[in-house]
Formats: structure tokens, C-alpha cells, sequence
């Protein structure tokens, strides 16, 4: 994996018969040490999380978890619910669930330019 943009990898981008390029760009995998360390959380904590489903995480080739890099972000939101609402993890997967599925109604909403006027609930 490289830290360059995109343009720099001249060796990767592909052109196409009308002459767009595009370019391949591996996606960041972060790993659970990358992990706990930006959110602030233990490993087995977020272990925890993830076999709870309350956190996605894949496995590389040798079988280590590995997160997108919104993951952080998805700790973050989960350790909110858990502290600001006081509940349990069955109850914040549930309620990860509905904020979720509401983003995508609104985001539906807005597409079809129904309602302009609605809130942000993430």
C-alpha cells in the first residue's frame, strides 16, 4: 500500500475508449492495534463488539481482524449509546439498527426531494 493520491499512481489508472481515467486504489484496512489505539479502547473490548456484531471487521490472510477506517467512528457511536443512554449491547445493536435504516429513509427523502426540512439524527 502507498500514501500517494491517486494521480501519482500513473502505473494503476486505466483508460477507457472515450478516454476517462480511472484509477485503482487499494482500500486502507486498519488493524486492531490501529484500532484501539485511535478510539481509545481496549482489544478485547472491541473483539467483544465485533462478535457482537456491533462493529464490522473482516480477516486479512493470516486471519488478524482488520477494520475499515470508519471504524473508530462506529466505536465511538457505540460507546456514546452505551454511556449517554445506559444501555446494553443487545439494545445498542438494536438501535444502531434504526439509526441506520432511518439515515437511509431520509437519504430516500431527500433523493426524491420530498421533505428538505428534516433533521439530522445521526
Amino acid at each position: 500500500m502507498t500514501d500517494r493520491p491517486a494521480e501519482a499512481r500513473a502505473s494503476h489508472a486505466r483508460t477507457t475508449d472515450v478516454g476517462v481515467q480511472y484509477a485503482i486504489v487499494p482500500v486502507t484496512r486498519l488493524s486492531l492495534a490501529t484500532v484501539a489505539h485511535r478510539s481509545g479502547l481496549h482489544p478485547d473490548l472491541i473483539r467483544r463488539f465485533v462478535a457482537l456484531g456491533l462493529v464490522d471487521a473482516g480477516r486479512d490472510a493470516s486471519g488478524r481482524l482488520v477494520f475499515a477506517p470508519t471504524a473508530p467512528a462506529a466505536l465511538a457511536r457505540v460507546q456514546r449509546l452505551r454511556t449517554g443512554l445506559c444501555l446494553n449491547y443487545t439494545s445498542i445493536g438494536l438501535v444502531l439498527d434504526l439509526l441506520d435504516r432511518i439515515s437511509l429513509l431520509e437519504a430516500a427523502l431527500r433523493r426524491a426531494g420530498t421533505r428538505s426540512d428534516l433533521p439530522p439524527w445521526t
